[in-house]
């Protein structure tokens, strides 16, 4: 495993880099740079290492800096001893967010959490296609999706738990969300942009105008031209669900998990 490690402190770099190769023997540190400038310079000169370990703030900037210039792909640990950090880290490829001073213990937990996703990959995909794999897998690991939503009725203003929808769909470019007990408000969103905030464990979108929740599904049928119908749990719903021909497969896999 090849490392590369951005510390702009030499005692805390050098004390990483021990801790590093204690916990994993086998490992590489490629470099130890500690600005950003020297960062984007040595990324321009040389193949992504396996494993980055990032610290926030830097000699001439932050870690932020090197992320606007350098197309990182590759898992990323940030270290630091800035807590407040850990939200923007997180919106990166990153495996864990360690505090300093860090901890020996913190440390292999955050290895340990690289192998566990790492072997979820197929040993036999090229480069190129297990780096795709374990990006997904990783910006999944460290996703939060919506669990709520700020109805607004009349003067009223109430909450709503995405466990508590039916589904959503939409209608004359307006987006609405029912209840599973068949209530429908109208909310700021389209369905492309609830499709990127919903658990696709909990929903899935089954065509252009409708997404489901995963309980509000009663029974299914196949329909003509390879799509499927879908029943309903709730009675309220009077319009026909259909299934789109090219997203059966992923639907019925939805369905299986």
């Amino acid at each position: 495993m090849n490392i590369l490690i951005i510390e702009d402190e030499k005692l805390a770099s050098q004390k990483l880099e021990k801790m590093v190769l204690k916990a994993r023997p086998e490992a590489k540190v490629l470099a130890k740079l500690a600005e950003v400038e020297s960062a984007i310079a040595w990324f321009s000169e040389h193949a992504m290492p396996d494993l980055l370990f990032l610290d926030i703030h830097l000699l001439d900037g932050t870690c932020f800096d090197i992320l606007k210039a350098v197309k990182i792909e590759c898992p990323v640990i940030f270290t630091t001893a800035y807590e407040k950090y850990a939200l923007d880290a997180f919106q990166v490829l990153s495996i864990d967010y360690l505090l300093k001073p860090v901890r020996h213990a913190d440390l292999e937990g955050a290895f340990d959490k690289l192998d566990s996703i790492r072997t979820r990959l197929s040993e036999n995909l090229p480069r190129a296609a297990e780096l795709e794999h374990l990006i997904h897998l990783v910006e999944n690991q460290n996703r939060s999706y919506k669990t709520r939503f700020l109805i607004k009725s009349g003067a009223r203003l109430f909450p709503i738990a995405t466990a508590q929808v039916g589904y959503f769909f939409s209608e004359h470019r307006i987006t609405f969300l029912v209840t599973k007990e068949g209530n429908k408000y109208s909310i700021n969103y389209t369905l492309d942009d609830l499709e990127r905030v919903l658990d696709p464990v909990d929903f899935f979108r089954v065509n252009r105008q409708m997404i489901l929740h995963i309980q509000s599904v009663h029974m299914v049928h196949k329909h003509f031209k390879g799509r499927l119908k879908v029943d309903l749990i709730s009675t309220e719903n009077s319009t026909e669900v259909m299934v789109s021909s090219r997203r059966v497969a992923e639907f019925q896999d939805w369905l299986d998990r």
